[in-house]
């Protein structure tokens, strides 16, 4: 792990978490400092400057997302870290939280300093009780030593729905409604919690900023890839040798994250396919192993960084199987309120079932990909836009292992 650039997870393993002497001893908390030392304006440009782009799974750059809300005239704003973490086999924003919770916590006062925000609220995932715990004790620390000034924060807890990790339906389930989306326009920077300007960043983005702060926008722009600069987190599970978690530069390729920092295949066997970005993630053949990690590269490919976790599969693994359980757990979360998604998330998992089962047709696997087509225009939020990926990635590159299975 030689290779690893570490900015996110820079004290990681290296303090202890639950004490914030440590992280003040380490540097923390002067970024804060040294942005209320500046303009509000000059600490947006900083974070432009730097390329920084969400780390969630949207890609938009923090720096004009921060500059919409400090634009917008309201006698409150929010500042809100979506650490709700939805996606089967992704543990960064977890591992984040865990080893530096205080790099959160300086990151949201940054961008409350920034746009004129004085609460924020940390929305963490139901699953996460021990995380909330630790957040709650670093929060009572960073009041007691008065580091966060008059910016406040607090942290609610998710009840396990897959799309409260949109940030809408994140800001819903805040303010006690039940999870589902919201039509856009209005965005939240403009009309968010409870319709004030609102900015709704991930925990990895907010975690990056006081780095920027302190080191400067150029010096972040200058690591990785060109048009999506700095570093990001992955999670390697599934058939590789190293089950970790990494942190590398955008411009680390595929073959890199799996042969260098993985390890390569478990067992000895031989790749098959590679799924970034969680369960809504497309899966990537042998062929695509050259493509960088970053945001554009990954689109140009058909596939998405999204929140970083890599599930790696040797030659033994079913992809039609695997994809028909990917379907019955997007069918299961969908929220139901439009009905592509309502509708389409069930027909996905019907006709995967029906094929994996052996009784499709060639037919069937059309239908698959005008359904999916459709869904990822359609939909109103990015879990129906995404449900299908899985499926369409599938039915281009593992084409074989479809007709296998036909009647």
């Amino acid at each position: 792990m030689a290779e690893e650039m570490r900015v996110v997870l820079r004290n990681y393993g290296k303090i202890d978490p639950l004490k914030i002497e440590d992280y003040i001893n380490a540097g923390g908390y002067q970024a804060l400092e040294k942005a209320r030392s500046m303009s509000q304006t000059d600490v947006i440009e900083e974070v432009r400057k730097s390329g920084l782009r969400g780390r969630g799974g949207a890609g938009f750059n923090a720096g004009q997302k921060w500059n919409f809300a400090f634009q917008a005239q309201a006698d409150q704003k929010y500042v809100i870290c979506n650490a709700d973490e939805g996606e089967p086999g992704t543990y960064k924003d977890r591992t984040i939280m865990q080893g530096d919770p205080h790099s959160v916590l300086e990151g949201m006062a940054i961008c409350g300093y920034a746009i004129g925000a004085s609460k924020g609220y940390i929305y963490c995932r139901g699953e996460y009780p021990y995380v909330v715990d630790l957040l709650n004790q670093a929060i009572d620390q960073a009041r007691e030593k008065g580091v966060l000034g008059d910016f406040d924060i607090e942290v609610r807890m998710g009840a396990g729905a897959y799309v409260c990790g949109e940030e809408t339906a994140l800001i819903e389930s805040i303010e006690g409604h039940r999870g589902e989306p919201r039509f856009k326009p209005p965005y939240p920077p403009v009309s968010g919690l409870w319709g004030k300007p609102t900015i709704v960043n991930n925990v990895e983005t907010l975690a990056s900023v006081p780095v920027i702060l302190e080191k400067g926008g150029d010096w972040y722009a200058g690591l990785g890839a060109a048009s999506y600069p700095g570093t990001k987190v992955l999670t390697l599970t599934g058939d590789v040798v190293n089950k970790t978690v990494i942190e590398v530069p955008t411009n680390t390729t595929i073959c890199e994250v799996i042969y260098d920092f993985g390890g390569g295949i478990a067992g000895g066997k031989a790749f098959k396919a590679v799924q970034i970005g969680g369960t809504s993630g497309a899966f990537i053949p042998e062929s695509l192993l050259d493509t960088q990690i970053d945001f554009d590269s990954m689109s140009a490919a058909g596939a998405s960084l999204g929140s970083g976790a890599v599930l790696v599969m040797d030659e033994t693994r079913d992809i039609v199987d695997v994809v028909c359980r990917i379907a019955k757990f997007f069918e299961h979360e969908s929220c139901g309120k439009c009905a592509p998604c309502r509708e389409g998330t069930m027909r996905l998992h019907k006709l995967m079932n029906k094929l994996n089962a052996g009784e499709g047709s060639a037919a069937d696997i059309a239908l698959l990909n005008k359904l999916g087509r459709v869904m990822s225009v359609a939909c109103l939020c990015g879990l129906g836009q995404a449900a299908p990926s899985p499926v369409l990635t599938t039915i281009k590159h593992f084409q074989p292992d479809y007709n296998a299975k036909l009647q």
